[in-house]
């Protein structure tokens, strides 16, 4: 495949953006080049602001988040201590990056209310639909209605989610990294939590998560414009962030389509 058009699926991490529930939200100290001017300075004793151009220092930023802020990957460390049946779980530095390369398929759920939980006869039915044979490796990009929604105060209450017996028939065909435009790879917390409520099954929090217990899998969530793109036919690049240990890892998804796309 030769390269053509690139487009971008991460998120910005803006501050402004209710991205996450609030405690979560990432908080970002902006300080600007007046201000790095008396960091330099106080590194190197004699040295004035006005010794430097324009008086300027660099500018650089004080991040509060979590390794799950902005568009990130998540790795099998997240959803359990275990996978593939008592494995130990894989941090997000052990993921490996053949993974994270990959020919991408886009699965388009955008009519789904939000709060739905896709099933697997919902996911086979959407590669019938496109005519599209799943193979090991692929990354499969899931568009739901959060995609439009995100900016938007009850962005994390919108979309769809992927359930576990979904998932289970993605990860049995070989698949091991999947995306989502929604806060989650499951349903909206406010939907799961309702139906919890009303039938007191444990089973269905986190559902999709948790299927990574019998098959290690990762799952990027708050991808962007997923609208943008083909069925398939590109690929997607998402190397994620190397954090020891991690849970996860901000990764710049992108999408790279051939030129005859382009």
């Amino acid at each position: 495949m030769r390269m053509g058009r690139f487009i971008d699926l991460s998120v910005a991490l803006d501050p402004a953006v209710a991205s996450d529930p609030p405690p979560l939200r990432p908080k970002v100290n902006y300080i600007g080049h007046q201000e790095g001017a008396g960091h330099l300075t106080a590194l190197f004793p004699g040295l004035k602001a006005s010794d430097l151009p324009d008086s300027e220092g660099w500018a650089v930023e004080d991040l509060t988040i979590t390794s799950h802020s902005g568009t990130h990957m998540d790795a099998p460390w997240h959803y359990a201590s275990t996978m593939d049946g008592g494995k130990p779980a894989m941090s997000i530095d052990e993921v490996p990056l053949d993974w994270c390369f990959r020919p991408g398929v886009r699965v388009d759920f955008r009519d789904r209310p939000d709060g739905y939980v896709v099933s697997e006869a919902d996911m086979a039915a959407a590669f019938d639909r496109m005519g599209y044979q799943l193979q090991p490796f692929d990354i499969v990009l899931v568009n739901t209605a959060a995609g439009d929604a995100y900016g938007q105060p009850d962005y994390v209450d919108r979309g769809c989610g992927i359930g576990r017996d979904a998932t289970l028939w993605l990860l049995r065909q070989g698949v091991r990294v999947v995306g989502t435009d929604a806060w989650s790879w499951d349903a909206p917390f406010l939907h799961t939590r309702r139906r919890f409520q009303e039938t007191g099954d444990p089973s269905i929090i986190w559902e999709g998560h948790k299927a990574g217990r019998d098959i290690g899998y990762c799952q990027m969530e708050k991808l962007a414009n997923l609208h943008s793109l083909p069925d398939s036919g590109f690929l997607v690049s998402c190397f994620p962030y190397k954090l020891k240990g991690g849970s996860a890892g901000f990764t710049r998804a992108v999408a790279i389509l051939p030129n005859d796309e382009a």
